[in-house]
């Protein structure tokens, strides 16, 4: 890779207190603008804060580092001679305690300040906690990052009962590692049904099915009300009057965006930094990308948006070229989402939408395989002919050209039988055509 003339034979450690460009957070959305910036822009000052004391991780991998099938010395996003190379200064814990964009500077927790002339908000989410009475008087783990991965790999391997609070993909991960790991697993969902707002009530069914079979007991619909201390472990009190012993509680109720440091800045935060088409915030020279910004849904309706990984990819990759003045760059299109999860050996993919409450006569679903059948789920959701949505269950499928599909507007109306007989054959053929 090519050397800039400006680059120093060894990291600065931020000898100079006012970059061009400052990118807090190093995850997907920070390490894309990085390099979208410098693919523009080739001189100027750039520097990027990190709050973590290990390289850049993607949180998507912790789940193999509590399973074991991924060491914590093979994770990194990037190495240090990634930044090197492309002449940005790398700072690692380095924590953002306030933003002062009328200044244009960041003053860290040890009380130093950096200046910049256009500034990226990348820094993530954290783990949420519910108020549930008395969760504050015990121990109780989260995964967000490696050292989460690494402390609730250690207490798996003395667990004799765990209780994971939260059916999405972190809480549905953990369990089936805590199971593997021989603990007697309970998991508690609020909601009536595991993996909400990724997969269809059928497609859940089979998962649950798939880990009640597993040793795992899934408790849907049901809300803990209060967790007590019970010798070295905890008591979990259910709302219709059960009770869970725990060795170990894992909090698994989502995140939420890191923005307690924006109090004062002037930058507007509403579930999420709310930002433009490009990635722009109201304030001046201020960019916002990844778990940390509230986006639109590529449909345009109340679809969640953003909090997956190609999301923040695309954010900062947008942000990136807007903050350089790159002319090529292009709106955001909006959230569309897109997961991949493997569960004891098995796959389930979803992309896109499901049909909404209100969907009229031009709406279409299409599906194959029941709950408790042997063959694999899909359900395809159609508009006017274009895809929308796709979930499967045991049905192989490219989520990626399903992305694609979905954001170019195809319309494979006439496909529909193709699609639900071999949705993958059918979804290439058909995006071999886009492409010609």
């Amino acid at each position: 890779m090519e050397r800039f003339a400006h680059q120093p034979s060894a990291p600065q450690h931020f000898a100079q207190r006012r970059f061009d460009y400052l990118v807090l957070g190093a995850s997907h959305a920070g390490l894309e603008a990085l390099r979208a910036i410098r693919a523009h822009d080739t001189a100027g000052s750039v520097a990027i804060l990190d709050r973590e004391r290990r390289l850049p991780v993607s949180p998507t991998l912790l789940p193999y580092v509590v399973s074991g099938k991924s060491r914590e010395d093979r994770l990194a996003l990037r190495e240090r001679r990634w930044f090197d190379e492309l002449g940005v200064d790398y700072r690692q814990q380095a924590q953002v305690a306030a933003v002062d964009t009328a200044k244009a500077t960041v003053r860290l927790a040890d009380g130093s300040e950096i200046g910049y002339g256009k500034l990226l908000l990348a820094t993530g989410a954290t783990p949420a906690v519910p108020p549930i009475d008395g969760l504050g008087d015990v121990r109780y783990h989260v995964l967000r990052t490696v050292d989460d991965a690494l402390a609730l790999r250690d207490a798996a391997r003395s667990a004799g009962d765990a209780v994971v609070l939260g059916a999405g993909l972190v809480g549905m991960h953990a369990a089936e590692n805590l199971a593997r790991c021989g603990a007697r697993v309970s998991v508690v969902e609020m909601r009536d049904q595991v993996l909400p707002g990724y997969f269809d009530a059928t497609a859940a069914a089979r998962i649950a099915a798939a880990f009640t079979a597993n040793g795992v007991e899934v408790l849907a619909g049901r809300r803990v009300t209060r967790v007590a201390r019970d010798g070295a472990g905890c008591a979990v009190q259910l709302d219709d009057g059960g009770c869970r012993r725990a060795d170990l509680l894992l909090v698994a109720a989502g995140v939420r965006p890191e923005t307690g440091y924006l109090a004062g800045s002037g930058v507007a935060v509403d579930r999420g930094i709310v930002v433009d088409d490009f990635m722009r915030t109201g304030a001046p020279n201020v960019w916002a990308a990844g778990d940390v910004v509230r986006t639109r849904s590529f449909f345009g309706d109340a679809t969640p948006a953003g909090g997956i990984l190609p999301d923040a990819v695309e954010q900062g990759r947008t942000a990136g070229m807007s903050m350089a003045g790159d002319p090529a760059v292009a709106r955001y299109p909006g959230g569309i989402a897109l997961n991949t999860y493997g569960f004891f050996g098995r796959r389930a993919l979803s992309v896109g939408r499901d049909l909404p409450a209100d969907a009229g006569a031009d709406w279409e679903v299409l599906a194959r395989g029941a709950a408790d059948s042997d063959v694999g789920y899909l359900r395809i959701v159609l508009r006017d002919g274009r895809l929308q949505g796709i979930f499967g269950v045991d049905v192989l499928f490219d989520p990626g050209i399903m992305w694609e599909l979905i954001l170019r507007g195809a319309d494979v109306g006439a496909r529909r039988e193709a699609f639900l007989a071999n949705p993958e054959h059918a979804a290439r053929a058909v995006m071999s055509g886009l492409w010609r």
